[in-house]
């Protein structure tokens, strides 16, 4: 059976918040803890009643996320219009405004408001936050089975290093353990190389095994 065999770190090339988010949102349209774990993964979010342009780099925030019962209050004071991620119900919201780019339904979630923000913000979007990490893992392949190091994890896929050889394009059984959700078992396919090491994509993952592994994630940035 695989086992943690590391502490979990922050990554040190993104140690600090990089991109500024305003939010005219009450607490409770957030769940959790997802405020103060997308800081850790490079989203500042701060209320907009305590922006100071001046002690902004850029003077403007990148982004907005405003609940829709106040919307018609946000003001962008004849500068360029921010993008605006929308907090709603279930009925989603109309295309009338030109500012807004998304919406989610209150209260918005760590995993949801992460994969919107990354598609509005970034250029090289990312499908879900993952956590730096070192998990010893089996994989099998062709009735062969040998130990891997899963280096990061999220619920898209895991970087790994792998004594066995893997080509691109080929696929392999994935098992590993997850403190809580006991014994996880997936395929996965070997997407890209990050030389010495190999990212595989998670194909196909089942609803209770992809939960599992949000939960972990999301546990584990938050006690960073």
């Amino acid at each position: 059976m695989s086992e943690i065999i590391s502490e979990i770190a922050l990554p040190e090339e993104n140690p600090l918040p990089r991109r500024l988010v305003l939010t005219d949102a009450p607490p409770e349209s957030f769940s959790g803890l997802s405020r103060s774990i997308l800081a850790k993964l490079g989203y500042q979010i701060i209320n907009s009643d305590d922006f100071d342009p001046d002690q902004s780099e850029s003077g403007r925030p990148d982004l907005r996320i405003v609940d829709e019962r106040t919307l018609n209050s946000v003001d962008d004071a004849g500068g360029t219009p921010v993008p605006i991620i929308v907090l709603t119900g279930r009925h989603g919201v109309t295309g009338a405004d030109h500012r807004i780019v998304g919406a989610l339904k209150r209260p918005a979630g760590l995993h949801e408001l992460y994969r919107l923000m990354q598609q509005v913000l970034e250029d090289t979007p990312r499908a879900a936050p993952r956590v730096p990490t070192h998990i010893q893992a089996t994989a099998r392949r062709n009735g062969k089975e040998w130990t891997v190091a899963m280096l990061s994890l999220s619920e898209a896929g895991c970087l790994i290093r792998s004594p066995e050889p893997l080509l691109l394009g080929s696929n392999i059984e994935l098992c590993f353990s997850l403190p809580k959700a006991g014994s996880v078992e997936l395929g996965a396919e070997a997407g890209y190389q990050l030389i010495p090491d190999v990212g595989l994509i998670f194909n196909a993952t089942p609803p209770p095994v992809r939960q599992a592994i949000a939960n972990f994630v999301e546990g584990a940035l938050a006690e960073l």
